[in-house]
């Protein structure tokens, strides 16, 4: 495993670092098996932006078999209220959900301290010259948080807290399909034009990274395979697929960045992310691949990154998102919904067609997908 200083922290952080956003898909023991083989591996970075008790308490005592190996990216924001995942800025809520993730990690303080999930500008300037702003301080005053960071889709956002001296860190949201340009922009001129390496790149984008680096503020990576639809060339926005090294290795290589919280169903994909830090030359070229293929906006897609909750109804979106993509993938071929796929989504407590469309999940998405519209096909595709 090779290390990274994580910008100004001075923390080595491993280049594959663990994000666990899967981890409520399985059992204690699944989950106890992947923290540990992580930690064999050398991986020593995990994210815990999950507010499920549940799944707090399999990460945080499979991480308490290591003492001392996690640094631990804490979400400051991040809430568990009436069974479902709430995003927060109010901070009685946000002391109750952060004093829960200490507990279940067994730890009196974290790492990195991440004001959680902060992608509008007024949103932003709000929590920093609020009380929210000021509790995270309080913590890092405490030793509760030894760093602060913040977690954003936005680099406007990101900018801006870089800018404003906010953060020591970031998590952010890197893969091809969100740096590009849309439209008729030319995919060779990536590395081509004018002898500037990101040459085609989304400008506020480049300017976050740029930023960051002037700034040594340090870059952790989340969504490197856009759910998984990199890794399919049925679902890629590129018409063509890439492997996980190869969009590892595209997250490395942008300005600032230390680590790639990838997200792992199972030992084996695990395995298959760390195998990156032997990978060949040829292995994590991204570029060559990219280069023939068609190029596609990827605004719209969904990652399943659940911050569309929490739904009036119950409705887990990111699931039900999930479970069409699955299934419409094989309809599309003229097939049938697979019966496993079908299974599945009726084992759901609440389903699409209970969708009242108030339009919450579409306001909070970081994607902008159209949320109402695929629950409205999902209902259609599973009755």
């Amino acid at each position: 495993m090779n290390y990274r200083r994580l910008g100004k922290t001075e923390l080595m952080v491993s280049e594959i670092g663990y994000g666990g956003e899967w981890l409520d898909r399985m059992s204690a023991g699944e989950a106890r098996a992947i923290t540990l083989r992580a930690a064999e591996l050398g991986v020593n970075i995990v994210d815990c932006w999950m507010s499920d008790p549940e799944v707090r308490t399999r990460l945080g005592d499979a991480c308490a078999e290591n003492p001392g190996h996690w640094i631990v990216q804490g979400h400051i924001g991040s809430t568990w209220q009436n069974g479902q995942y709430v995003r927060t800025r109010d901070v009685e809520a946000c002391k109750v959900a952060f004093d829960d993730l200490l507990t279940r990690f067994h730890t009196d303080h974290v790492e990195l301290g991440m004001m959680h999930y902060i992608d509008d500008l007024d949103e932003l300037k709000r929590c920093l010259e609020g009380p929210y702003r000021d509790f995270v301080e309080q913590l890092k005053a405490e030793g509760t948080i030894r760093h602060i960071g913040m977690s954003t889709h936005s680099a406007v956002c990101g900018r801006y807290a870089v800018e404003q001296d906010a953060v020591e860190m970031m998590l952010f949201s890197i893969k091809p399909a969100y740096d590009m340009q849309p439209g008729d922009y030319d995919i060779n001129t990536l590395s081509s034009s004018a002898g500037d390496e990101y040459a085609g790149f989304d400008a506020d984008r480049l300017a976050f990274y740029r930023s960051c680096e002037r700034a040594d503020v340090g870059l952790t990576v989340m969504k490197a395979f856009a759910g998984g639809r990199l890794l399919d060339a049925e679902r890629s926005p590129f018409g063509v697929a890439l492997t996980p090294s190869m969009c590892i290795h595209y997250a490395l290589t942008r300005p600032a960045v230390a680590s790639v919280m990838a997200g792992f169903g199972s030992v084996a994909d695990l395995e298959s992310d760390a195998a990156y830090c032997e990978a060949s030359e040829d292995e994590r070229d991204y570029a060559s691949v990219l280069a023939s293929a068609p190029h596609n906006n990827a605004t719209g897609l969904c990652t399943y990154c659940g911050h569309c909750a929490p739904c009036p109804t119950g409705i887990s979106v990111a699931q039900v998102n999930k479970f069409y993509d699955l299934a419409e993938v094989q309809v599309a071929k003229g097939g049938e919904v697979p019966a496993l796929v079908r299974d599945h989504y009726l084992a759901l407590d609440h389903h699409a067609d209970e969708c009242i469309a108030c339009g919450g999940c579409e306001e909070r998405c970081p994607f902008g997908v159209g949320v109402i519209e695929r629950m409205e096909k999902t209902a259609a595709l599973f009755a």
